[in-house]
């Protein structure tokens, strides 16, 4: 079943709001803990005026710095800065969005006294960075495969960019696979060597919905449907609850507290603590101290109010639940198990709504919806780097893919759903008489007009023979490898003549002089981290002997083991220093150690 390898490769569940690592370990999957002991990392990258956190330090001091802390870049990613969901979001977070190169949307923030753009690719880097780094602290050595989950429904764009940000990280990414298919793994591995059974897995994460239908039968994992929207979870449930606190604020008070940065962030820690209880209680409350122009902000939110506020979102995730079983082609009585992933999986309103869907039937919440999807990229990572040898992973393209025919329509050449690797093949012809060459466009999405899909790469096929319109026989081959990856060829099929295309989407993706200068850039930032954590260090160390050697001296004077002059004297020393660190709280490694040595001698007589 397994075997020892001298590379570890680790698996990354890269989420919107939180995300986990795991790895093959002692012949299981261990899901490994940060530094705080947590076993999941906030997908968060603060910006300070003198260094850069990123996880559990940034989110520990969002509230006092909003517009220079980075969450939700998941919803950024392979996007571009005109697409509507972006300028809907920009109203909604406190830091700034401008547009970038190729109407890409870049993140500005001020760091070390100087404003700063960061493509989400960049930053999406860095919670990998920290990802890698608790992975290596506890293998103790150097990780650089992983394999890293998306959301089932993210278009080739966002996976090529979410590839590229593991590249920025220093990671070799084995593949990309889609959170619910991961989510499979993990419920179906025990059971790999039963019978068939058909498993429908419902993520509701912080930014993502994913819906998918798997089939796991003898070491096989085959993934029969995908569906969901990349834009709702638990962080729009969240505005939902915010957005009536701020009218209840404004009526009341007779004020409009706008769009307050830090007012909001409070307000809005306040609403995710509130749905949060109101997952296991009926009633909460929202009490916060001074929110806006001295004034307190007090009111209970019963479950009731909760789930009208968000009824139309339920709602939402369960149409995307009946149109997946729709192209599974399966019936609600043949899926044999119900998994609930993601922290969103929890409310109870939703949990009641996919019961009676499928007739009552029991959900299963045995495995930790947070941790399912690094455990299942783990079991991947362990397949791909030969630790286990027993699994087999089938996929789908999880959007249409074709090509722009005559007044703008697409003609579809590989449904969505279909599984891949795959390879499939259309004819098509010229529109006009004595034609010699014809423009490939190529386009992934559901919409019958391209104008309404994404286009993803084109190329032109020259040297057909002159002729009349509908004559010529072109044949078109789309070939979609095992990670997603899209090839089209097409030829003249008189005259043999054939080009292709690997698609690439290269006008959103970032180019090779930006990942190479987005790589440079991350191995500074690990240095100067690296630099902060031993200045920490030095500070922190020079803190606990101070706290130490007080202790010491009062334990002598009370025991009269010390005399009055040299214990004021020692005193004196200590408090002097004491005030100095107030004073230099970024003063260097040196300093600090400089000032260790000096008290250490003056303390000699404690120790």
């Amino acid at each position: 079943m397994a075997r020892k390898v001298k590379d570890k490769a680790i698996g990354i569940d890269l989420g919107t709001t939180y995300s986990c690592v795991g790895v093959w370990q002692h012949d299981r999957i261990e899901i490994i803990a940060n530094d705080q002991g947590n076993r999941t990392t906030p997908s968060m990258v603060a910006f300070t005026p003198d260094e850069r956190l990123v996880g559990e330090a940034a989110n520990f001091q969002i509230s006092t710095n909003p517009t220079h802390t980075v969450y939700d870049v998941k919803r950024l990613i392979g996007r571009r800065y005109n697409d509507p969901l972006v300028q809907s979001d920009k109203q909604l977070w406190p830091f700034t969005i401008i547009p970038g190169k190729n109407e890409k949307p870049m993140i500005e923030v001020t760091y070390k006294g100087e404003k700063k753009p960061f493509a989400a690719e960049e930053i999406s880097s860095m919670v990998l960075v920290k990802m890698k780094m608790i992975a290596e602290q506890y293998l103790q050595c150097g990780v650089k495969k992983a394999v890293i989950t998306v959301p089932a429904y993210f278009n080739d764009s966002q996976k090529r960019a979410t590839k590229d940000a593991g590249k920025i990280a220093g990671l070799d990414v084995m593949r990309i696979i889609n959170e619910p298919t991961a989510a499979a793994i993990t419920y179906g591995f025990d059971a790999l060597e039963e019978g068939t059974r058909n498993i429908l897995v419902f993520d509701l994460g912080g930014g993502t919905f994913d819906v998918s239908i798997v089939t796991v039968e003898r070491g096989k994992v085959e993934v029969k449907a995908v569906g969901g929207d990349m834009h709702l979870g638990g962080g729009d449930f969240d505005n939902r609850v915010l957005n009536y606190c701020v009218q209840l604020f404004n009526k009341k008070y007779k004020v409009d507290m706008g769009r307050n940065p830090k007012v909001l962030r409070r307000l809005r820690s306040e609403c995710e603590r509130a749905k949060r209880s109101l997952s296991s209680a009926v009633e909460t409350v929202i009490d916060i101290d001074s929110l806006y122009e001295g004034q307190d902000f007090h009111t209970k939110i019963r479950r009731a109010k909760f789930e009208e506020l968000n009824a139309d979102l339920f709602d939402k995730c369960m149409q995307l639940v009946k149109q997946c079983l729709q192209d599974s082609k399966l019936s609600k009585h043949q899926i044999n198990d119900i998994v609930l992933v993601g922290g969103s999986s929890r409310i109870p309103k939703v949990q009641e709504l996919l019961s009676q869907f499928f007739e009552g039937k029991e959900l299963c919440k045995s495995v930790n919806p947070d941790e399912a999807v690094a455990y299942g990229a783990a079991l991947q990572a362990a397949v791909l780097n030969k630790e286990i040898i027993h699994l087999v992973l089938m996929d789908v393209t999880p959007l249409s893919l074709g090509v722009a025919v005559s007044n703008g329509v697409m003609s579809v050449v590989v449904p969505r759903n279909t599984p891949i690797p795959t390879l499939k093949e259309k004819y098509f012809t010229t529109k006009y008489d004595n034609q010699t060459s014809v423009n490939i466009s190529i386009y992934e999405g559901e919409r019958a007009l391209v104008a309404h899909n994404n286009l993803l790469g084109e190329f032109v096929l020259h040297g057909i023979p002159p002729a009349r319109c509908g004559v010529p026989n072109i044949r078109e081959c789309f070939l979609v490898d095992v990670e997603g990856i899209l090839t089209v060829s097409a030829q003249d099929v008189g005259t043999g003549r054939i080009n292709r295309i690997t698609v690439t989407n290269e006008r959103e993706r970032l180019s090779k002089v930006e990942i190479d200068r987005m790589v440079a850039d991350a191995k500074i930032f690990r240095k100067e981290d690296e630099e902060m954590a031993k200045k920490h260090l030095a500070k922190n160390t020079l803190e606990c002997y101070i706290c130490n050697m007080k202790s010491r001296l009062m334990e002598a004077k009370s025991r009269g083991t010390i005399q009055t002059r040299v214990a004021d004297d020692i005193s004196g020393a200590l408090n002097m220093v004491e005030e100095w660190l107030d004073e230099n709280d970024n003063a260097t490694i040196e300093k600090f150690e400089a000032k260790l040595n000096e008290l250490s001698l003056k303390c000699k007589c404690l120790t």
